[in-house]
């Protein structure tokens, strides 16, 4: 393996909060990029502020394991954008930089005197990218924007929830991940074009974007039939049996993707072949419109097995299967134990935590959890002077001016 980190050449200006901004720039650290994260003195990100809490930490405090979580691997700093200084510093900083990332309403930066148009005469090679609500340009783009506005006029709640049941929002903060993921994809890309072209250039990412892209298929469906897709709890529309089915603890992922792999099931498990033959099921079309009556056998056949036992059973004959695990069994889970999903990392405050890992696994150049989230400005010194070659009189008075 090798000893270098795949973006360990990139300098990353952060200027995100909350979860989507973080995530992306979190997942650039855990590949190695230097992040700087740029926070506002005396109060910083508003996770900070947001459980789960650890309720008192090794100095007695309460601290935030949120944003522990999504800070790791990130160098910390405070500035004040605002102030005239902050402001002249933030754009030496950006001098030195690869990426520039945040996640302000747009036009948030424009009004600071920091927008892209003055940035990218400072750095032409700079990448800039914002990740908000609703992009930078469009009817909604001054809009304030939040996962669940994301979620909700994305169409994914419409397509989510129990058959007859109310929209519902995914359980984690889909739109912020998808948000955060692309942004990152965009970042990349821009890192790569930089090497054609010479130039940096802006990277827009929406989160209600984010979540109609991930919706997949779904407007075609409308398009095509004039219906709109009704929601359908864990089945699925393009094919059946992909479903939940319940056993004597708990409930089993059964995805029979194929007509072979449904037969298989009929053949192997149901021990029902007249189940091919019937004409309600011996094509995808015809099980979809059946899934009830499926159901009905399929549990029949599982009600007296264990998760585990049917899980075995299935996948001993090649179908595709696996248990609805909740949080405190997938962190039991050998598999995920192997993937390093979970990294138990020391804290200087928080003492023993246990952050996600990546989910991306480069197998040469390994990402990996290096450092704890930083404090409110820990590395103001370190930063301030290795990057700007600032010397300690003009930091002092700096402080002193709280633009730090």
């Amino acid at each position: 393996m090798s000893a270098h980190m795949a973006l360990e050449n990139l300098t990353v200006l952060d200027l995100t909060r909350v979860l989507a901004g973080p995530y992306c720039t979190m997942m650039l650290a855990d590949l190695g990029a230097k992040v700087i994260k740029i926070e506002v003195p005396g109060g910083g990100d508003d996770t900070r502020g947001y459980p789960p809490f650890r309720e008192k930490n090794l100095n007695g405090e309460r601290e935030s394991l949120y944003f522990a979580n999504m800070n790791r691997n990130k160098k910390g700093i405070t500035l004040n954008l605002k102030a005239p200084e902050g402001k002249e510093i933030f754009k030496e900083m950006v001098k030195k930089a690869d990426i520039v990332v945040e996640n302000y309403r747009p036009g948030v930066m424009d009004k600071l005197g920091l927008g892209y148009d003055v940035l990218k005469e400072l750095n032409p090679r700079m990448i800039y990218a914002a990740v908000s609500g609703f992009g930078c340009y469009g009817p909604y783009h001054t809009r304030p924007g939040y996962d669940i506005l994301g979620q909700a006029m994305g169409g994914m709640m419409s397509i989510t929830g129990a058959k007859g049941g109310e929209p519902t929002r995914a359980g984690s903060a889909l739109g912020d991940m998808l948000g955060g993921l692309n942004v990152t994809i965009g970042i990349l890309a821009a890192v790569n074009a930089r090497t054609i072209t010479g130039q940096g250039q802006r990277v827009d990412v929406s989160l209600m974007d984010s979540v109609i892209a991930a919706t997949e298929n779904t407007a075609l469906k409308y398009l095509e039939s004039g219906q709109l897709p009704p929601r359908m709890g864990n089945r699925y529309a393009a094919v059946s049996p992909y479903d939940g089915f319940r056993c004597k603890d708990g409930i089993v992922i059964i995805a029979a993707g194929n007509q072979r792999l449904y037969e298989k099931l009929c053949n192997e498990i149901l021990q029902r072949p007249d189940m091919i033959t019937d004409p309600r099921f011996t094509d995808m079309p015809g099980r979809l419109e059946h899934q009830d009556a499926i159901q009905e056998v399929i549990e029949d056949v599982l009600k007296d097995y264990t998760m585990e036992e049917a899980t075995e059973l299935l996948l001993s004959k090649g179908i595709p299967a696996g248990p609805i695990l909740d949080i405190s069994q997938i962190l039991a889970d050998p598999h995920v134990k192997a993937r390093e999903m979970f990294i138990e990392t020391e804290h200087p405050t928080l003492g023993k935590v246990t952050v996600n890992g990546c989910a991306i696994k480069l197998m040469d150049t390994k990402p990996c959890v290096r450092t704890p989230a930083p404090a409110l400005g820990q590395h103001n010194r370190e930063i301030y002077k290795e990057l700007l070659g600032m010397s300690e009189v003009e930091y002092v008075q700096l402080k002193d001016k709280q633009v730090f």
